[in-house]
């Protein structure tokens, strides 16, 4: 089983809002409540965080799809949903994230957080839509659904130093000898899988060492360990070459391992990323071997005429590792006296041009008619509940509100044309009743935005209910013996 993975694949998926909530007032002597209903609750977030106690991305790699909570859900008595928790995802430091093929954010820093998917927004409800036109909805808004996207996390190593080297030559062993890291240490090739880190300290000076898979001719093109690990080395600002004094491979001598190691280097990183820069230092491994110490006399020149610092040292005796430890420090001491001081970001806001209406109108070549874009029209439209007339007619009010019918008639848009907002097309007619035209306009149009209920009145007034009663009691009161009832005493009784 994998301990230890780089790069995945994560299917996440941000909580869907809920619905808001239609639902009138009810209670004794009150016929008419008014609408009461709550708005849904917004769904959560799928968040990032760097964690620095977490290492791998292997988590991930059992669990590829990773989803926040839905919002909770309304009710009436002006009862709002709940927002739905969020899902943390927790990544190690040095985490690049990719989607669809693009660099979004590059996670360094413990605590730093990043939204990788939004959750939808809750739905309102009839009494949030209530207002002096539009005094009783019989709808409310649906919920939007979250994002859901398709996340590449890739880890890369944060290191000060980086050993590179060809398999067996001693990297392990290396890491293990300066710091308290205890990798994996055997005598054949491709011991190490994954990279280890260590910890060195140096005098005042304390940096990381990784120790990178063995790399071997054509790993730049995926051969052996390959791009599996090479991607470990970018963030390194010093690497070091790491090469085997005692191997007895034929075709190989320290000179031709460097040439090789750095014709990868410079085929994986090219210009952009100088890999072959960073090589300051090499280490001739394994003195304590027979004949290993000669030749280290023999290549000691050449290799500082390339502009390398060569430092001798056996893991085995521990010989020369204060010294090496002693020189890197200086290095990394001096690649961060070079970096350049963080500026705190600068949060700058752009705003909206005044003619801008926030959407576009162009031809739509599937349905010869238009084509409507816009975040607030395409957002309206997944909240609309078309299956409820007066829902769609305030969906229509809020279009015309923005301008949508005035940007159709200047495209050249007429009367019957396929209009496609989102995923709706429906057919354009100009002539409805839109929320900006006054009440007279509006009447005998469908009356949209009122509710009958509230127009016509049929409660009897206290005069009407005072004739009623008299009514009632009058032929009781103005009989006679004989059960006959004198009219001019009904008359007289009106008059008073």
């Amino acid at each position: 089983m994998a301990a230890f993975v780089d790069r995945v694949t994560v299917h996440v998926a941000a909580g869907n809002g809920a619905h808001g909530v239609s639902s009138v007032h009810r209670e004794k002597f009150k016929p008419l409540g008014g609408p009461d209903g709550g708005n849904g609750g917004d769904g959560g977030d799928v968040v990032l965080e760097v964690d620095p106690n977490v290492h791998t991305l292997l988590d991930f790699h059992h669990s590829p799809h990773q989803k926040a909570a839905n919002g909770k859900q309304a009710a009436g008595d002006y009862k709002n949903g709940g927002r739905g928790e969020d899902r943390v995802l927790r990544v190690p430091p040095g985490t690049v994230v990719t989607i669809d093929g693009e660099q979004v954010a590059d996670l360094m820093g413990a605590g730093t957080r990043v939204v990788i998917a939004h959750g939808g927004k809750g739905g309102l409800g009839n009494a949030a839509l209530a207002n002096s036109r539009r005094k009783a909805p019989g709808f409310a808004l649906l919920g939007e659904p979250g994002e859901a996207v398709d996340v590449v996390l890739e880890l890369k190593s944060i290191a000060d130093v980086g050993l590179v080297g060809y398999p067996s030559a001693g990297k392990s062993s290396l890491v293990a000898a300066m710091s308290a890291a205890r990798p994996k240490i055997a005598d054949y090739p491709f011991t190490t899988l994954v990279p280890q880190l260590g910890v060195v300290r140096a005098g005042d000076v304390t940096y990381t060492m990784a120790d990178v898979p063995g790399l071997i001719p054509g790993a730049s093109t995926g051969k052996g360990l390959g791009l599996q690990f090479l991607r470990h080395v970018e963030r390194c600002a010093v690497l070091v070459h790491v090469v085997d004094m005692a191997t007895m491979e034929p075709g190989r001598d320290p000179e031709s391992d460097i040439d090789a190691l750095e014709h990868e280097l410079r085929e994986y990183g090219g210009d952009e990323l100088d890999l072959v820069g960073r090589l300051k230092i090499a280490v001739l491994n394994k003195i304590d071997v027979p004949d290993a110490r000669e030749l280290v006399d023999l290549v000691r020149t050449t290799l500082e005429q390339r502009g390398l610092q060569v430092f001798p040292i056996s893991v085995a005796t521990h010989e020369g590792l204060d010294a090496l430890g002693f020189a890197l420090a200086r290095e990394v001491e001096q690649y961060r006296a070079s970096l350049p001081e963080v500026e705190p970001v600068r949060i700058t806001l752009t705003p909206r041009a005044v003619d801008d209406g926030g959407f576009t109108v162009e031809p739509d070549p599937r349905t010869d008619g238009w084509l409507v874009r816009g975040k607030r029209p395409e957002r309206w439209i997944r909240q609309t509940d078309f299956s409820n007339d007066e829902a769609v007619g305030y969906l229509a009010d809020r279009l015309n509100r923005l301008g949508v019918e005035e940007g159709l008639a200047k495209a050249g848009a007429v009367p019957g044309d396929a209009i496609t907002v989102g995923d709706v097309t429906f057919d354009w007619e100009p002539t409805l009743p839109a929320g900006t035209l006054t009440v007279e306009e509006t009447a005998g149009l469908g009356g949209r935005g009122t509710d009958v209920r509230l127009e016509t009145n049929t409660r009897p007034r206290a005069e009407d209910r005072l004739a009623a009663k008299k009514a009632r009691r009058l032929p009781h009161e103005l009989a006679d013996e004989d059960g006959w009832i004198d009219t001019r005493l009904l008359e007289d009784d009106a008059d008073r």
